[in-house]
């Protein structure tokens, strides 16, 4: 299984159909291209700066980071959870155990070096806000904008209701009749 199919959990990622990364999109001949959103140690400042906003632990990171990037990129714990450790290490961040989850937050040396680096943390950020202008300047800005956040909605809500059949057939029903309107729409 590739990276980016654990990252999805079902093998589908929304880049996929915004970019046309698989065989027959713009990436051709079956092979994949990757939009590169953070340069190599790119991420330590990345997650220094959400961390400024407020405490978190791995998994909120994570959310935050793909929420800020409109579901457009979605970080992998292999790149989240290794940065933090090293933040840690330098003394940039410090971690506590509450309720059984790590939660990081700044420490004032970690402030210091995000204010030393600002420049290049502002250049990675606004990177980035100008590669999600670019896709979301798409001729159907909004469509490709509510698919990748519908798309995050249901694996989340399946993730969450794993434990309850019911409500998990619920999201699918809901997805269904959505499907439907859709087909009715250009019939």
């Amino acid at each position: 299984m590739r990276e980016n199919d654990r990252a999805w959990c079902f093998g589908w990622d929304p880049a996929d159909w915004i970019f046309g990364t698989r065989s027959g999109g713009r990436g051709g001949r079956g092979r994949r291209r990757r939009r590169v959103w953070f340069e190599s140690g790119d991420m330590k400042y990345v997650i220094l700066r959400l961390l400024k906003k407020k405490p978190m632990h791995g998994y909120e990171v994570m959310k935050e980071l793909e929420e800020q990037t409109h579901g457009c990129y979605k970080p992998s714990p292999g790149t989240v959870y290794p940065t933090l450790q090293w933040l840690e290490d330098e003394g940039l961040v410090q971690s506590e155990e509450v309720g059984g989850k790590k939660i990081y937050s700044i420490t004032d040396e970690g402030q210091e070096f995000l204010d030393e680096h600002r420049t290049v943390v502002d250049g990675i950020f606004d990177r980035v806000d100008e590669t999600i202008d670019s896709i979301l300047r798409d001729p159907m800005p909004e469509v490709t904008r509510i698919v990748g956040r519908l798309v995050g909605q249901a694996y989340r809500s399946t993730w969450k209701l794993r434990d309850d059949e019911e409500k998990r057939r619920k999201v699918s029903e809901i997805l269904e009749q959505a499907l439907a309107e859709l087909e009715e729409l250009t019939a």
